[in-house]
């Protein structure tokens, strides 16, 4: 039997592949000119979170990559409204309002179904 752990996992995992690939093609949601403003860094981690969560959803245990990427998802998003942190987001992954935003939501939504569901 498969968990809602898992299965987040892997669903959370197929989505951040997909905005990792889609930030190296022009289109108007995800890269440098789209509406979440990505460059190369933040593709290439969004591919290997991306890749992670299908590993851990097919493969592994939800629960560990579920709690790590809530929390680093809802960290980035408070270090975004920081000043300082915020500059230094957007200049070296080009995190911007919206990313931050985005952030803090994944983060609260990714944490909620860590801690609110079964861990097996």
């Amino acid at each position: 039997m498969t968990s809602t752990q898992k299965i987040f996992a892997l669903v959370l995992g197929i989505v951040l592949l997909l905005v990792g690939i889609l930030g190296f093609v022009s289109n108007p949601l995800v890269g440098d000119t789209g509406y979440f403003s990505t460059n190369t860094n933040q593709d290439i981690l969004h591919i290997i979170a991306g890749l992670i969560g299908i590993w851990v959803g097919t493969m592994g245990s939800g629960p560990g990559f579920n709690m790590s990427l809530g929390w680093i998802a809802l960290v980035l998003g408070i270090l975004g409204f920081i000043p300082g942190a915020k500059e230094l987001l957007l200049q070296y992954l080009n995190i911007d309002t919206n990313i931050t935003i985005l952030h803090v939501v994944i983060g609260i939504v990714t944490l909620g179904v860590y801690y609110m569901t079964d861990k097996d």
